[in-house]
């Protein structure tokens, strides 16, 4: 039975602030599930997280080097070893890879595409890299991205270092990539990058990128139903 429906027109996309990590995961496992039952309609969550280092599926425990008593998650994403904290706009698409969408190399690369017309809205020549995800500028990397697809329904998604601290990427091997050096886009234009700013540009790239003809901005997800489904609607 198919339950994701057909490929939405309006994006809603949630403008959250400061979100411990933990709750994001859980919101994420929640609202993947009601995309999915056809309870919701595409949405991106955009927000910060404190400080915090997360594992993908493939992540190894050697690449976490310290820990500075910072809480570590593994996770089902694909992926290494990466750091989120203020100052980096973190992005989490729940949206249905439905019809010719059903390609998760071409979802992983529109992204890209997303965070690259950003960063050059800004003036810097981000690009893509052959056989890595992510995006870098230079040889410097200032995005990352992770997912994950159940039952064609996207959660996990992209960090883009706007102006965090990035002392903690030392503490990591970052996305597993020996001798890799991380950037951001205020150390890159010498100046404070204001975060809203960022939000409505890869807001606007998204829902131009993946088809969407409306955004729809919320600043909480009070008006959702969070509680879980029961099992029996689990497929």
């Amino acid at each position: 039975m198919q339950h994701c429906g057909k490929v939405e027109s309006l994006l809603s996309c949630f403008d959250l602030g400061l979100v411990a990590y933990e709750r994001a995961l859980a919101w994420q496992e929640v609202l993947r599930e009601k995309r999915w039952l056809g309870e919701l309609g595409d949405m991106l969550l955009l927000l910060e997280h404190p400080p915090v280092f997360t594992l993908g599926r493939g992540g190894k425990m050697q690449h976490l080097l310290r820990r500075r008593q910072v809480p570590v998650y593994r996770v089902g994403r694909g992926g290494d070893v990466t750091f989120h904290g203020p100052g980096q706009l973190v992005g989490y698409p729940i949206i249905a890879l439905t019809g010719h969408r059903r390609d998760i190399h071409a979802y992983l690369r529109a992204l890209e595409t997303v965070l690259v017309m950003t960063l050059q809205a800004y003036g810097l020549q981000a690009h893509r890299r052959e056989g890595l995800t992510g995006v870098w500028v230079g040889e410097e990397k200032i995005a990352s991205i992770g997912v994950g697809v159940r039952r064609w329904v996207t959660y996990h998604g992209f960090a883009l270092n706007v102006d965090p601290d990035l002392s903690y990427f030392s503490d990591i091997v970052p996305c597993g990539l020996a001798g890799v050096r991380m950037t951001s886009m205020a150390r890159l234009l010498g100046r404070p990058v204001p975060l809203l700013p960022v939000k409505e540009r890869v807001a606007e790239l998204f829902a131009r990128q993946f088809g969407y003809k409306e955004i729809l901005w919320q600043r909480n997800l009070s008006t959702l139903a969070l509680q879980r489904p029961t099992p029996s609607l689990e497929g």
